[in-house]
């Protein structure tokens, strides 16, 4: 039987999360967040208990729960990550909805968030700490950087390359082949059909640079 989760960060993501955890059968130990007016609330029944860095709190990490990050901020989730290896030797969790398709011969890494409907291809890869929202189609022999963000409805074709901390906006579609560079940014609704250097931002069908004026 699994262990008990404990949410770090009560936001959207962090709800989403509890009802992925909760589908599955999962208990939830309760939320951590920074917003100390939080303390005492409930979420579905399920208690904010404090803040993220009370170590009192943390100490149950050490033998009791598991621990996943619902931070779509990746300065503040590197943060965390780092925190929970340092001092209590905890690697996050996934949260994986019960209705997302996995290939036996893709690699999941750890603390990453997969909503309901996504499919993910034969041989994919996907690294630490990253989210894919709903519907997100990724394809065979894909490789996702860690700490990436895919918006819903996206689609992800065969032997992309998406490197660590690229965002790609909800409706996207990256046709076979592409490589998305380190830190890029993909706006909603694109069609990438060449390659994104690294902390570019592309928007538009077919997707084009943004230059900033």
């Amino acid at each position: 039987m699994s262990k008990p989760v404990l949410i770090f960060g009560a936001s959207l993501l962090g709800k989403a999360a509890l009802e992925i955890f909760l589908s599955n059968r999962v208990v939830v130990y309760g939320f951590l967040d920074e917003n100390v007016s939080l303390k005492g609330t409930e979420i579905d029944e399920v208690t904010i208990l404090g803040s993220p860095d009370d170590e009192k709190l943390l100490s149950i990490l050490d033998k009791k729960c598991d621990a996943f990050l619902s931070y779509d901020d990746n300065r503040l989730k590197k943060s965390f990550v780092k925190l929970l290896a340092e001092n209590h030797k905890a690697v996050p969790i996934n949260a994986i909805h019960h209705n997302v398709s996995i290939a036996k011969t893709a690699i999941l890494h750890h603390g990453t968030f997969i909503d309901a409907g996504s499919i993910i291809g034969a041989m994919a890869h996907i690294g630490n700490h990253c989210i894919l929202h709903a519907g997100v189609i990724v394809g065979h022999g894909t490789h996702i950087g860690d700490y990436t963000q895919i918006g819903a409805g996206s689609i992800i074709n065969t032997g992309v390359v998406i490197e660590e901390g690229a965002f790609i906006g909800a409706g996207s579609v990256i046709v076979s082949g592409i490589k998305v560079g380190k830190n890029a940014r993909i706006g909603a609704g694109s069609v990438v059909i060449q390659d994104v250097q690294a902390k570019e931002t592309v928007f538009g069908n077919p997707a084009k640079e943004l230059k900033q004026t």
